[in-house]
């Protein structure tokens, strides 16, 4: 199966220093599995743009570090430039690429969001499709004012807080972090220096003042000579041809004409395949004939010549004479499945309008389910680990006194841990039934009894882990550490029979169902 692939287009309110330019790429290369596929630098409006690529955890991780070297490096009071900006890092876009939804780039920039107001004490705005109120989709709204008017109004006007970090603004600005649908910045010079004609044709293509759905734009003056500088949100909706005609057709009205077109960072091959054949006439073109595209199909299936065995799946493994994975790890796997369920869920719930009331709740449901499934998973190594060291305590020799002495140390050293990895399973499935209840509780109803499945299966991985808990305290010695990690394994056992009470009666109440 194909790796999930997003694409992260960070902006940098810097271009006429190198060496800052070159730090802050550095600080995002020094993260494994992430590509720079990109970096547009314009002088004039004193800003980079870097694309890059890779799984999810590796771009997270790489646009937190260019956000925080940004910070370090990027005095907001001393940036001057023609293109609107508020923060060192002036905004984070996440954009699906394969194998990957718009919903977990949403996650991916409110884990980031988060962390930079926390860590980095940046004031963060989700934005687009991660954006918590309807007037913040909109980047424009959002940079309403730029840098001066955030530093003025922060603190003083509500509608200026920030989704994440402090009220108040240093001198890296505020941050502007979402998820996207794959954007075109795509800027057209004219053959005249006078900006005010630029200006007046990005009045006529921009959507806000009339112009084109998809497109956003202004009129700049760059190397020169007049430039109408675009977004173009949507380029099936708003193709480029169609962008580049009006920009013609409005030039002549002043008598100018495009010198030049000008890309900046990188466009899907769909919208210049679009352009073609609307120029072209093509109107009868398929799409598979492109041979580019027939190779990458190929490249990416998953069954080609040669290519190695797939490895044994969890199940698999567990189906085998090996002791590990044994009991242990699926009270771990089956606690995480519990968790992926509360999480399937609550995005099921965000994605419904008519449940806008817990739409906070449900994204800390999400946040906190993902967290434990992450939690849960890590730990059914763990408890194969676990297992395998008292294993390999008992094959230490023991022939003499101070070999018997210290074989005996480590048998319960090893045994110890053996119980309290399950122990710290239990506790982790027995959070996971409390978040399963609240799903069942203020979740999409159409949804109730996977909620209840999430619950069932955490009380049977804590069921399953109390098992393993106990059958290593027989051979734990210390008869203090025993009564400690009995009396815990006890709190939680009646912990996740209350939950399983509590469930079935809103199983019942809220969703009609018998369980008799």
């Amino acid at each position: 199966m194909p790796s999930p692939l997003v694409e992260c287009i960070p902006n940098f309110s810097d271009a006429r220093r190198p060496e800052v330019v070159e730090a802050i790429l550095a600080a995002i290369t020094a993260v494994p599995g992430v590509h720079v596929l990109d970096r547009h630098s314009d002088l004039d409006h004193n800003r980079t743009v870097v694309t890059f690529v890779g799984p999810p955890a590796a771009v997270e991780e790489a646009a937190y570090q260019g956000i925080a070297r940004a910070a370090q490096l990027i005095d907001l009071n001393l940036h001057t430039g023609a293109h609107p900006r508020m923060g060192a890092t002036d905004v984070v876009p996440f954009v699906p690429i394969s194998d990957i939804t718009m919903q977990e780039c949403v996650e991916m920039a409110r884990r980031l969001g988060k962390r930079v107001g926390d860590e980095l004490n940046i004031p963060v705005y989700l934005y687009e499709e991660a954006a918590t109120r309807p007037e913040r989709q909109n980047l424009e709204n959002i940079r309403r004012g730029q840098y001066e008017g955030l530093k003025e109004e922060m603190g003083t006007n509500p509608e200026r807080d920030p989704d994440f970090g402090p009220r108040q603004v240093g001198p890296a600005g505020g941050t502007v972090i979402g998820a996207r649908a794959p954007l075109i910045a795509f800027n057209v010079y004219l053959t005249t220096n006078e900006v005010s004609i630029a200006q007046r044709i990005a009045k006529a293509v921009r959507h806000s003042s009339g112009g084109l759905r998809y497109a956003k734009a202004l009129g700049v003056m760059v190397e020169g000579r007049a430039q109408v500088s675009m977004n173009l949100t949507n380029y099936r909706q708003t193709p480029l041809a169609r962008v580049v005609e009006l920009v013609r057709r409005e030039a002549q009205r002043y008598g100018v004409g495009i010198h030049h077109t000008e890309l900046v960072g990188l466009l899907p091959q769909e919208s210049l395949t679009n352009a073609a054949l609307w120029y072209l006439q093509l109107d009868d073109f398929e799409p598979d004939q492109i041979l580019e595209s027939r190779l990458y199909e190929l490249l990416r299936s998953p069954v080609q010549a040669g290519q190695a065995a797939a490895e044994p799946d969890f199940i698999d493994q567990l189906a085998s004479a090996s002791p590990t994975p044994g009991g242990g790890a699926a009270a771990a796997h089956t606690g995480a499945a519990a968790a992926a369920l509360v999480a399937m869920v609550a995005r099921g719930t965000l994605a419904k309008k008519k449940y806008e009331g817990v739409k906070e709740l449900m994204w800390t449901l999400v946040e906190q389910a993902e967290a434990l499934r992450v939690e849960l998973t890590r730990a059914v190594n763990e408890d194969c680990a676990a297992f395998e060291a008292v294993m390999a305590a008992f094959k230490l020799p023991k022939d003499t006194p101070g070999q018997l002495a210290a074989r005996t140390q480590a048998v319960q050293a090893a045994t110890r841990v053996a119980a309290e990895v399950p122990l710290k399973v239990a506790g982790q499935a027995l959070q996971v039934q409390k978040l399963a209840l609240q799903a069942a509780r203020e979740g999409n109803l159409n949804a109730i009894t996977d909620a209840g499945s999430a619950s069932a299966l955490a009380h049977a991985a804590l069921t399953c882990a109390a098992y393993n808990v106990r059958t290593n305290l027989l051979s734990l010695e210390d008869a203090g550490a025993v009564a400690d990690l009995t009396a815990k394994l006890r709190v939680l056992e009646a912990g996740s029979a209350e939950q399983q009470a509590y469930m079935q009666k809103t199983l019942t109440e809220r969703g009609g169902i018998s369980l008799e």
